[in-house]
């Protein structure tokens, strides 16, 4: 009789994928076994010719949801005698590795047995299965098995080890399998008291804690969440005072899509997106009639809003006095549980200790959490697809991501080439790393602004971890050509500690080589590299970029004008500086009517104008992120800013959709001049035309500069394909009228769909770069 010896990598652990081996192979009375690894699945089987064929036919249709396949390698044999099939122990391979599977919210199995009065985990917060709950965010080294998570000092109760060892039982090796007999429990600690309530209570007086307006640490999957009540305005502005958060958005939960609907328009895509196993925040229009609060997302028509996805969640917004599905709390809001610009709480002592002053009561669990991870945010984005010769073909709606992290990191970025292992160290804001191995870039989980020591220790917590479950040994280490970045610091300091080469990596070039990495592109391309800081070549700040570039180098081949930036950080802070500096390096009077002009009283304006003449402090920039923020002050929209970008959102937000008219931006020497927008723009404010007629026609005259630059590139160039990349691409209104643009001109346009178009994914590019010029 013969055999086949099958080896499978991809996302294969964690998934329920030896389960589904084990009865696809009693299915079809094969007789073998089935083993993980730290390299992958390893299958050795006996049976008929015809019966082996099927078998590896439908190992690979008819897989585990959660599953995916990237390797599939088999080979026969002569059988070896096998008399039943078995699941044997895990082995540990000496430098393999596997990827590993996201944390998944839960399933339906499980949430109908969670609100099952006659099954044995009724309402209890931890139930899951192999097709759901924690897996990243528990695991400490690979194979996947329950020693190396957090789960491991959770014994088995004989129920649980029954369903754990069961091959027909979907409980059959979930690792954080456990019920309220054997596994984690769950409490409430409230302030200035000394009791706990513990179980079922603690949930209950978490939901009337809620409903009167106090504000709550509540631990999740990958660390704390601060709750309160999204329709009451007084909790969620003393959540802000508290957080020192004063305008940035903040997310929020609803149990249900019915919920979701009454507040927010929901497409079809956004429905399945909120509704996927990642259960990201999706960026959705909200409803004139919403009774959400203006406080949680000031001066914006958007809300970030997130379904349950752990059993936890769904306990919280369920009457347990009504039906069991019965959903009565309001909207919460779901924010990080930090303080701004810290990492997110994970470790109980260490929430009571950083949240104390944030939080009136603290609902915990000891199932420990050994990696951080912050909710993904998404949206959905209508792109216009084109075929081979670039002609358009047809409008469709792809996933846009904002914020890469629970529920997709570790989730690897296939590259087009193999890798040394290398360790990209990211940028400063928004910072993720990303670690290479094989064909594989592991981008990791959002780590965050990295402006501080709490930020760098979770860094290299992160670094040390993905470098453990990929068995990484580096040879190199990329990072950003900024100085003092605490990214390139610790690259540097590793690097000479260890005795590894670095490789700087211009900033908008590496944002180019993340989208082309996550496109599987070889070619040179156009990139379009728009942001608000980035370190130039020249000393610079850059920012508005036009660069011709492959993984071997790139070409700058043009860039928005430089204009001084007064402050170099006072400015990104404060607007109006920049508007005026903007006006004096173009010779354009301070006109006394402007609202950037009255920020500053007389003696300001001469401190100012000395600042600008002597050139004290004042560095040159050609950020595109700068000149939205000088545009909008001017407008009268933004003069001071509480978080990065606000000027520009808040800017794009109020313009017309309808108003065709745009401003002209010259283009000269290889140099986007902006002398006649901001002279008409000024001119426009001063006869009061309405700021959406202005901030309409600015978004529509960048967008066709865009397009000119890009097709007298292409005419010196004769290339076609173009990458759009840079955090000014978060701008919905601009992208979608220069892709429009681009598409007409019958250029091929790619986007990030993988990972962030901000510096969320800038890693992924250093990665693809370092490994380019490692490889020669």
């Amino acid at each position: 009789m013969p055999g086949a010896r099958i080896h499978i990598t991809g996302i294969v652990q964690g998934v329920g994928f030896r389960p589904f081996v084990y009865n696809l192979a009693t299915r079809l009375d094969l007789k073998g076994w089935v083993k993980n690894t730290s390299a992958g699945v390893d299958i050795e089987v006996d049976g008929e010719q015809n019966i082996l064929d099927d078998f590896i036919r439908a190992l690979r249709d008819e897989a585990p949801p959660l599953s995916r396949i990237d390797d599939f390698t088999a080979s026969f044999g002569p059988g070896n005698g096998f008399t039943q099939f078995d699941i044997i122990h895990s082995e540990s391979v000496d430098g393999a590795f596997q990827p590993i599977s996201p944390d998944v919210s839960i399933c339906d199995d499980c949430l109908r047995e969670l609100f099952d009065p006659n099954d044995r985990r009724y309402r209890y917060p931890f139930i899951n299965c192999t097709n759901c709950g924690p897996r990243f965010t528990i695991i400490k080294d690979i194979p996947y098995d329950r020693p190396f998570t957090t789960m491991a000092g959770f014994h088995l109760c004989p129920d649980c080890e029954k369903e754990y060892k069961n091959p027909t039982n979907r409980r059959f090796h979930a690792q954080p399998v456990a019920c309220p007999v054997c596994g984690p429990k769950v409490w409430l600690e409230i302030q200035n008291s000394e009791f706990r309530i513990q179980n079922d209570d603690a949930i209950v007086e978490t939901r009337k804690l809620l409903v009167d307006g106090k504000i709550l640490a509540i631990k999740g999957l990958g660390g704390f969440h601060l709750a309160c009540d999204a329709t009451n305005a007084n909790a969620v502005r003393e959540l802000r005072t508290r957080k020192l958060r004063v305008d940035r958005p903040f997310a929020l939960m609803m149990p249900d899509l019915e919920t979701i609907e009454k507040h927010c328009f929901v497409s079809e895509q956004e429905s399945e997106l909120l509704q996927s196993t990642a259960r990201p925040i999706v960026l959705l229009k909200k409803r004139p009639e919403s009774t959400i609060v203006e406080e949680v997302s000031p001066k914006q028509e958007w809300l970030g809003v997130m379904l349950p996805y752990t059993p936890l969640h769904y306990l919280l917004f369920a009457n347990p006095n009504l039906q069991p599905s019965t959903f009565d709390l309001p909207p919460l809001v779901m924010t990080s549980g930090n303080l701004s610009e810290e990492p997110i709480a994970t470790d109980n002592a260490e929430a009571r200790k950083r949240l104390s002053k944030l939080a009136d009561a603290f609902l915990m669990h000891d199932r420990d959490i050994h990696i951080r991870c912050d909710d993904s945010v998404v949206r959905v984005f209508s792109e216009q697809s084109t075929v081979d010769s670039g002609k358009t073909d047809h409008w469709s709606l792809t996933t846009y991501p904002i914020r890469r992290s629970r529920g997709y990191s570790p989730f690897p970025v296939k590259l087009p080439f193999d890798t040394p292992n290398l360790l990209a160290t990211g940028s400063e804001l928004k910072n993720t790393f990303c670690i290479t191995n094989g064909n594989y870039a592991f981008l990791s989980h959002h780590i965050g602004d990295m402006e501080n020591y709490e930020t760098l220790k979770s860094f290299e917590q992160g670094v040390e971890h993905f470098e453990r479950l990929f068995r990484v040994k580096l040879i190199a280490i990329a990072h950003d050509m900024h100085p003092n970045y605490l990214a390139t610091r610790y690259a540097l300091e590793r690097a000479e500690r260890e005795g590894l080469p670095t490789i700087a990596i211009q900033h908008h070039y590496a944002h180019v080589a993340a989208c082309m990495a996550e496109h599987g592109l070889t070619e040179p391309v156009i990139g379009v590299s728009f942001d608000g800081t980035g370190y130039g070549d020249d000393g610079a700040i850059w920012g508005g970029e036009f660069l011709v570039a492959d993984y071997a180098s790139y070409q700058r081949a043009a860039h928005l004008e430089y204009f001084p930036l007064p402050g170099g950080d006072a400015a990104i802070k404060k607007p109006a500086r920049t508007a005026l500096a903007l006006l004096w390096s173009l010779g354009l009077d301070w006109e006394e009517n402007l609202a950037s002009v009255k920020e500053f009283c007389a003696e300001d304006q001469v401190t100012l104008r000395v600042q600008l003449e002597k050139k004290i402090n004042t560095p040159m920039t050609s950020s595109m992120g700068r000149l939205f923020d000088a545009v909008s002050a001017l407008a009268g929209v933004r003069q001071k800013v509480n978080y990065e970008g606000q000027a520009a959102i808040e800017f794009e937000a109020m313009a017309d959709s309808a108003e065709a008219g745009q401003y002209v931006f010259g283009v000269e020497s290889g140099q986007v001049r902006v002398r006649g927008v901001v002279e008409e723009l000024v001119k426009d404010v001063m006869a009061g035309v309405p700021t959406s007629k202005i901030s309409a026609r600015f978004h529509n005259g960048l967008a066709e500069s865009v397009r000119e630059v890009v097709k007298r590139i292409s005419g010196e160039t004769l290339i076609k394909s173009v990458v759009l990349s840079g955090g000014v691409w978060q701008n919905i209104t601009l992208l979608r009228r220069t892709l429009a643009l681009l598409h007409d001109g019958n250029f091929i346009v790619y986007i990030h769909r993988e990972v962030p178009t901000n510096d969320g994914g800038l890693s992924l590019g250093q990665a693809a770069i370092a490994a380019s010029r490692l490889r020669g």
